[in-house]
């Protein structure tokens, strides 16, 4: 084996952190943490196998800081809010949106900044080591936290700080973005693989804005790909990035491949996909 392509011991090269991401999507119950930490490996290839577990053991610390013997949706919300909100100050303002390390959970227990989903992340996996019935709620534009029966709606924004959320704050938010009125099915609890596939969207569109991060718009795709359920039409757009980063001939090949699968539900597509296949390998020319 050329010594230059040994994986570093602790620090696993891309193919098997791709591996291991894929075997924990395919778990019967999927650790979003670790998921969490694979994707931010992938991302940040110094984190290596003592970071994940570093991150891990914060969240383990992070829990037992909570009291005991909290009962109730109201309660753990406020315990957490008051353990993560305000002596840890994990909260996010608008700047955050502009950095990568907000996707990144173990960038956001770093800097205790990040986007709603990834500070949802830190709020759901230290309320669930510490034994709290907690969920995701994947509100249009803006993810929360709940507590105890969803039933009971205790919302709380960990954006915000913690902020407690009404039921109308959470009609103001999906207005905001839809335009139109809260639908009951936007507070059904989020499944995890939802969660890292949204987060994953989001890197997307980090990168849409950064025509120079073709890397991590590619390797966000990669990733999206390789979980059970994923829109077909990644694998366009994953053509389309190898493409722009001058891998013209997979682009192309890829590119074909997409349309042979949709050709026969969306003839005009494929062929519209099979034109621009013929362009990209033009550009060898």
């Amino acid at each position: 084996m050329n010594p230059h392509h040994q994986e570093q011991p602790g620090r696993p090269g891309p193919d098997e952190l791709r591996r291991r991401f894929a075997e924990e999507a395919r778990e019967e119950r999927p650790d979003l943490a670790l998921l969490c930490l694979l994707l931010g490996a992938v991302a940040d290839p110094s984190l290596g196998e003592h970071g994940i577990d570093a991150a891990q053991i914060e969240l383990d610390e992070l829990a037992g800081r909570l009291p005991y013997g909290v009962r109730g949706g109201r309660a753990w919300a406020s315990a957490l809010a008051e353990l993560l909100g305000e002596r840890c100050g994990f909260a996010g303002s608008s700047a955050d949106y502009r950095r990568l390390e907000s996707s990144l959970l173990h960038e956001v227990l770093r800097r205790r900044r990040g986007l709603p989903i990834l500070l949802s992340v830190v709020w759901i996996e230290v309320a669930r080591r510490a034994g709290a019935p907690v969920y995701g709620v994947a509100l249009p534009g803006h993810f929360v936290v709940g507590f105890g029966d969803p039933d009971e709606r205790v919302l709380a924004d960990p954006f915000d700080g913690g902020r407690p959320m009404t039921g109308q704050d959470a009609e103001l938010l999906a207005a905001g973005a839809t335009g139109r009125p809260l639908d009951e099915s936007m507070l059904v609890p989020a499944q995890t693989l939802d969660i890292v596939l949204r987060i994953l969207n989001n890197i997307r569109a980090w990168a849409a804005h950064r025509p120079e991060r073709t890397d991590v718009a590619l390797w966000a795709v990669d990733l999206s790909l390789l979980l059970p359920s994923h829109p077909a039409r990644l694998r366009y757009e994953r053509a389309q990035l190898l493409v722009q980063s001058g891998q013209f001939l997979r682009g192309a090949a890829e590119m074909e491949e997409y349309a042979d699968v949709v050709d026969a539900v969306e003839p005009v597509t494929a062929e519209e996909v099979r034109r621009r296949a013929r362009a990209a390998r033009s550009l060898l020319n």
